[in-house]
């Protein structure tokens, strides 16, 4: 068993927090889109990762984006504060994954991937706010730490996987009494997000419903986007799609609606 003390060393990693960085989180909280351009163009490699972001082609840009302050206008205040949260993330992935077979490239498109799916999602809803919005990066986050909890005791998750058909939850459940949501929860107050937030997230879970209706909603859309998304080709070589078993009897009654704003044919 991996002790609650080893849990929160790796969770009190993130994130990594430099001066510009922070100077940029704390205008975008304001609301300041224009100091925190300017505060975000003080850090290279955080304009790099904003002007490489923006330009994927999930983003359907036709001219490619170069100037911060264009970027943070574009995306707005939650948009860029979730960006941001991303680029924190890419700061603590590892530079070699040992169980999962990612890269910081494919890593980097999860978290597009996502973050889109989820834009989609509360658009369709017609929900503006920003921690909402947010609330999707506690996924890839919390897989970055399951990263690290696995190799702790590497030997014992490959005889698991080896000898029982038991997916990657389960295991993380076994070893440290957490599993991918109790340990999204943990970084959700590590980042002082609002409780809704990590309520949403162990809703999500499909197993741990919510008695409060709306957040309920919103746990049953981010669980069928995290289904969906794990279940593509990529993630399902990288194996992160051991990490979620589909509750279909919990979303059945929105899974038609997902599907159209998806574009699930």
């Amino acid at each position: 068993m991996i002790k609650q003390e080893k849990i929160d060393l790796f969770i009190e990693k993130i994130p990594p927090s430099p001066k510009a960085l922070r100077e940029t989180i704390t205008a975008l909280n304001a609301g300041e889109l224009p100091k925190a351009a300017q505060a975000a163009k003080e850090d290279r490699a955080l304009s790099t990762y904003l002007k490489e972001l923006v330009n994927k082609p999930i983003y359907g840009f036709r001219r490619e984006v170069e100037d911060i302050s264009q970027i943070f206008g574009i995306l707005g205040v939650s948009k860029s504060q979730q960006a941001v949260y991303s680029y924190m993330l890419t700061l603590l992935s590892p530079d070699n994954w040992q169980l999962f077979k990612l890269n910081k490239q494919l890593f980097s498109d999860l978290q597009a991937e996502l973050a889109i799916g989820w834009q989609k999602i509360l658009k369709y809803l017609n929900i503006t706010d920003k921690e909402i919005e947010s609330a999707i990066s506690l996924l890839p986050a919390s897989i970055i730490v399951s990263e690290a909890l696995f190799n702790e005791k590497k030997k014992d998750v490959e005889l698991l996987r080896s000898v029982h058909n038991i997916d990657l939850n389960t295991i993380l459940k076994r070893l440290c009494n957490m599993d991918l949501f109790d340990i999204s929860q943990r970084i959700a107050q590590k980042w002082e997000m609002d409780e809704k937030i990590a309520k949403i997230v162990q809703s999500a879970s499909g197993i741990k419903p919510d008695q409060d209706a709306q957040i309920n909603q919103l746990g049953k859309w981010m669980h069928l986007l995290l289904f969906f998304t794990l279940s593509k080709p990529l993630f399902i070589e990288a194996e992160l799609n051991d990490f979620i078993t589909f509750q279909i009897d919990y979303v059945s009654d929105i899974y038609d609606e997902f599907a159209s704003v998806m574009e699930i044919e």
